[in-house]
């Protein structure tokens, strides 16, 4: 058996001790002698959020990074982009961007003021720019390439946009993205490289790695150290004992990793010490169960999906009477637990049952990526049915991965992450808070944490030259706003905060999940796979109220799951 699942959830409820309580500004000219100036405008723009416009697609409001050009068109961020309209976006390394939706295919180049849509050409006001280090897309684009209409009105904030055309849209569980029946990786130049576990019970570390390899394609080639995750994590299981996808989780959002595979090559017993990440993980989504829609949707804008199975075979030689050698498909509708990870990476919706065999009720199978090499099904993949017990239970995507910048910190007290839940029994959401001292002079800019549950929303607040929970009421509003999905955000303040050097400042969270008592994410000693948690590192409290804080440490033993995030000032 490859892996081991570690279900340790324990709820806090604690009782109750209280009562809930325009404009487009100025643009620059864009010829060569004012590049300059207009690329610190747009740095300004983005790093102040003083522009506060927002896309509204086909009636549903989308907030995001927009900027402005001085021909007045609107360059929307990459991830902007993929969530208004469901289009994928994927960068190659020779500049060439394409525009996936349905049957169209769009290509554009960074900077080139062209489009192409099969052998017709079409001119743009402005190309796509790279601001920031981030993707922007013209939103001319949207327009020529999918036929949606632009109305924006002199003086509003609101960009509406509307589809008049009737083309093939899924509207299922509020998702509206145009989907292909089938996509594969393999073909779109996203397929990530397969690997080979061997006898360690490290497939929840190839699943997590292989999936957020996949998550960078085609633009960065990337392959990461499963040696690394799986023994330089904060748990207190040995490589050959297994672990979870909390633990993946955890290990990334703390910054321990992902390292190159060449710097910890996999299946020595040896990683280094003093390795530093590539890339920095700030969101996972964890998405919704058997939402077969939701899962293709985020296949085909993020990256891969990483899933569970049971399966009886110990490796790629074996043989069970749930996979089908011939055709590369499995199918298991038994009542075992889930013991392996794989990676959706691709459907078919016309997969033919009788392929599959008769444990299958329908059509349609899953394309996946396994980590037992390339003698396993077409060389590493294989197919899961749709009607599989398991596939699509356990889903998570890496929505948000930036290059690794050592000019950030990251703030925090929970290197386990996310090991249980602590809330009150009032059906009003909980504030925690966690304070920090500043390691020098920073900008506070985005706050980190966990949506327990789907449909959460929040308020971040920011106090600063706070000795305790006393100074929390001079907190300042400095985001909120509303999740879908569960899993891990990070959050971009609205301004960012100014901090001086051993400054002390407390980020405080506001966090409710619909019909959840215990909507807050901590760290604790919940068994032996978390008895190396330290929660005695932190300073959070906790509160039902925002007037009234305890100590999270001292009195729950627990850490609070919040994050901060800064930028080092430049002299």
């Amino acid at each position: 058996m490859k892996k081991r699942y570690i279900f340790r959830r324990l709820f806090f409820i604690l009782a109750a001790t209280g009562m809930i309580a325009s404009g487009l500004g100025t643009v620059f000219g864009r010829d060569a002698a004012a590049e300059v100036v207009v690329q610190d405008y747009f740095r300004q723009q983005i790093e102040a959020k003083e522009q506060k416009l927002y896309l509204e697609v086909d009636g549903t409001r989308y907030q995001g990074d927009i900027v402005v050009t001085d021909r007045r068109e609107v360059l929307v961020c990459e991830q902007l982009w993929k969530q208004a309209f469901g289009a994928a976006v994927l960068e190659y390394p020779d500049s060439r961007i394409l525009l996936h939706g349905g049957a169209i295919r769009a290509e554009l180049g960074l900077g080139e003021k062209y489009m192409t849509i099969g052998q017709k050409t079409y001119p743009l006001t402005d190309g796509p720019e790279k601001i920031e280090g981030k993707l922007y897309l013209p939103l001319q684009a949207a327009e020529l390439a999918f036929g949606y209409e632009r109305d924006w009105r002199l003086g509003s904030k609101k960009i509406c946009v509307t589809s008049p055309y009737n083309r093939k849209i899924l509207r299922i569980s509020g998702r509206k993205r145009m989907l292909p029946e089938r996509y594969d990786y393999r073909e779109e130049g996203r397929a990530p490289v397969v690997k080979n576990q061997g006898e360690h019970g490290t497939c929840w570390s190839f699943a997590s790695l292989t999936a957020l390899e996949s998550s960078g394609l085609p633009k960065w080639e990337q392959q990461f150290s499963q040696d690394h995750m799986s023994l330089r994590n904060s748990f207190g299981l040995k490589q050959e004992e297994g672990g979870d996808y909390t633990m993946a989780m955890a290990y990334l959002l703390a910054w321990q990793g992902p390292v190159l595979e060449e710097e910890d090559p996999y299946g020595d017993g040896i990683s280094p010490e003093g390795l530093t990440p590539s890339v920095h993980v700030q969101e996972i989504r964890i998405l919704p169960e058997k939402d077969y829609d939701a899962i293709k949707e985020a296949v085909f804008l993020y990256g891969g999906v990483q899933s569970s199975l049971y399966t009886s075979m110990a490796d790629g030689q074996s043989d069970s009477r749930y996979y089908n050698k011939k055709e590369n498909v499995y199918c298991y509708t038994g009542d075992q637990k889930p013991n392996h990870d794989v990676v959706i990476v691709g459907w078919d919706d016309h997969f033919p049952k009788e392929k599959i065999g008769e444990r299958a009720e329908g059509d349609g199978a899953f394309l996946c990526v396994n980590s037992w090499g390339e003698e396993f099904g077409e060389k590493g993949y294989f197919y899961v049915s749709y009607y599989d017990q398991h596939i699509g239970r356990t889903n998570l995507v890496y929505t948000g991965v930036e290059e690794a910048d050592p000019g950030k910190n990251i703030y925090q007290s929970d290197l386990c992450g996310w090991v249980g839940q602590i809330g009150y029994d009032n059906g009003h959401g909980i504030y925690g808070a966690n304070i920090y001292e500043a390691r020098g002079e920073e900008k506070l800019y985005a706050a980190g944490f966990y949506a327990t549950e789907e449909n959460t929303s929040y308020e971040i607040y920011v106090a600063t030259d706070v000795k305790g929970s006393d100074d929390f009421a001079r907190r300042k509003p400095a985001a909120r706003g509303t999740v879908r999905d569960a899993g891990y955000y990070t959050v971009s303040l609205d301004e960012p905060v100014m901090l001086k050097p051993d400054q002390r400042f407390a980020v405080i969270l506001y966090v409710k999940t619909p019909g959840a008592v215990h909507p807050m994410a901590v760290e604790y000693q919940a068994d032996d796979v978390t008895r190396t948690a330290d929660v005695t590192d932190g300073e959070g409290y906790i509160s039902p109220d925002g007037k009234v804080w305890e100590s999270a440490e001292q009195r729950y033993k627990c850490n609070l799951c919040l994050k901060a995030y800064t930028r080092a000032c430049m002299n």
